[in-house]
């Protein structure tokens, strides 16, 4: 415990942080997580955290050393795609009793489930993950896994993060410590480049990055390895020998660019492939990069000739959506990398931001938003569902563009939803992405299933029946059906 506490308190000096650098040495140690409410999982544990960091990793077996709960609830917990191996698919856990707590069998179950991993599957490395209950009772995980390393003749990775130190975050950047301290610069690669790239933070989620791995593709550049995205063990093992790095998302891995940067002088930027503008900028970026390592410069201009070519082909295919979109205001209830770059990207093509949250954001991904819509008002930390219900339910945002958790809340105001989280559906990264994102807003937006919801029941617009009393008593009685809607015509009602 005293090493993974010196790794919790490595990982929140982070220097490469700005805001990190500006606080005193106290509040340095307090980290950049709200604490944990104990019960509660505040969105996501370190175990959650380490998990959607690693699992992409396809040709990995991933074995959690806890009761089975734990693997129960974590399991595919992102929508990563692969391009090949399946094995991550597979959920493997050595399911502890409350009998092997007691007696202290859980080191040998350990011992026992990876050596049977071994003989079955073959896998070119076994991650094992911790959980509250295996820490708390003392199974000195490293041990083990080394143990099991010497034994089996592969690399028995621990990746100690335990959910109960700290927030989901915390358990990206303790998994990107595992991949330095035990992976990455184990292997040496026979075919290293000039022209080779990390991509770091990069999820391939619905399998998005595969629109952006041609465009390096037809500028020469090679992706030496993907973190996590689509990735294999091998290629991370040789993640050292790449010329430079793109941070995708700052929030779960700037400490591993820092310090592969350090090790290994490997430079980085922070930047994303949302939007067509963002997206031309990262390929500038990268490309001025490598030639500042050595790469031949009209790498330059093949980049700029390539970014001509993609943006008119797509600027093109975004004309048949601006007449149906322009003005439309969206609600984008998201966070981190996601909270300006979808910002930027739907502004590029007059799609109006009625508000956006910047709940998992860090400083900076904050101060590119205040730059983009030049308006603090529309920025907000955390709206709690009602407020989010009675914003969309009196029609002030024609969209709503968040995760799954919150889907319900438009449903119920009968306000168009789309997934931007990482279950959705659709990629949208690159210009492609961009695409089809302006493409699902559209159907979603225009979907005749809005106006049909927002008529009213045929119950409560019925004809009314009322009794007339005749005018004389020579009069015959009778009874007029007269249709009665206070100050309103059918027309209110969609002709019922």
């Amino acid at each position: 415990m005293s090493s993974l506490r010196a790794k919790i308190q490595d990982v929140f000096n982070e220097p490469a942080c700005e805001q990190n650098r500006g606080k005193d040495a106290k509040a340095r140690k307090e980290g950049c997580s709200k604490p944990l409410t104990p019960g509660t999982a505040a969105g996501g544990c370190a175990f959650d955290g380490a998990k959607i960091v690693l699992q992409p990793i396809t040709d990995v077996a991933h074995l959690i050393h806890a009761p089975l709960a734990c693997e129960g609830n974590s399991w595919d917990n992102r929508g990563a795609a692969s391009s090949g191996p399946t094995l991550w698919r597979t959920s493997f856990t050595t399911d502890l009793t409350e009998l092997d707590v007691v007696m202290g069998r859980g080191e040998r179950k350990l011992f026992k489930a990876i050596r049977e991993i071994k003989e079955a599957y073959g896998p070119p490395a076994i991650f094992v993950y911790p959980t509250c209950v295996t820490a708390l009772i003392g199974d000195d995980i490293e041990a083990v896994c080394k143990r099991a390393a010497e034994k089996f003749g592969l690399p028995v990775v621990p990746v100690n993060a335990p959910g109960f130190v700290g927030s989901k975050n915390l358990g990206n950047k303790l998994a990107g410590e595992a991949l330095l301290e035990h992976v990455i610069g184990t292997v040496e690669p026979d075919d290293a480049g000039p022209y080779d790239i990390n991509i770091l933070g990069e999820f391939n989620l619905s399998g998005e990055f595969w629109l952006v791995k041609p465009l390096l593709d037809r500028l020469g550049i090679r992706v030496r390895a993907c973190i996590p995205g689509d990735a294999r063990y091998f290629d991370i093992a040789c993640a050292h020998r790449a010329r430079a790095a793109m941070m995708v998302c700052s929030t779960a891995l700037i400490n591993l660019a820092r310090k592969m940067e350090r090790r290994w002088d490997i430079p980085f930027f922070e930047g994303s492939f949302y939007g067509i503008t963002d997206t031309s900028e990262a390929l500038r970026q990268i490309s001025q990069l490598l030639v500042k390592k050595g790469s031949d410069p009209e790498i330059l201009g093949r980049t700029e000739a390539l970014i001509a070519e993609e943006e008119a082909i797509a600027w093109k295919k975004l004309a048949a959506y601006r007449p149906r979109l322009e003005g439309k205001r969206v609600l984008l209830n998201t966070g981190g990398v996601k909270s300006w770059s979808v910002v930027h990207a739907l502004m590029e093509i007059g799609i109006e931001i009625v508000g956006t949250s910047v709940k998992k954001s860090t400083v900076e991904d904050k101060e590119r938003i205040k730059q983009i819509l030049k308006d603090d008002n529309h920025i907000f930390e955390q709206m709690a569902p009602r407020e989010l219900y009675a914003m969309l339910s009196e029609h002030k945002a024609d969209i709503m563009l968040s995760g799954g958790r919150t889907q319900f809340i438009a449903l119920k105001a009968k306000t168009p939803w789309l997934d931007i989280n990482q279950e959705r559906q659709h990629p949208y990264a690159g210009y492609d992405g961009m695409v089809e994102l302006v493409r699902q807003i559209d159907l979603a937006i225009h979907n005749p299933i809005w106006r049909q919801v927002r008529e009213p029941a045929p119950w409560d617009c019925q004809p009314a029946v009322r009794e007339e009393l005749p005018s004389t008593k020579s009069e015959t009685a009778t009874l007029h059906v007269v249709q009665e809607f206070a100050g309103t015509t059918t027309d209110d009602f969609g002709g019922c």
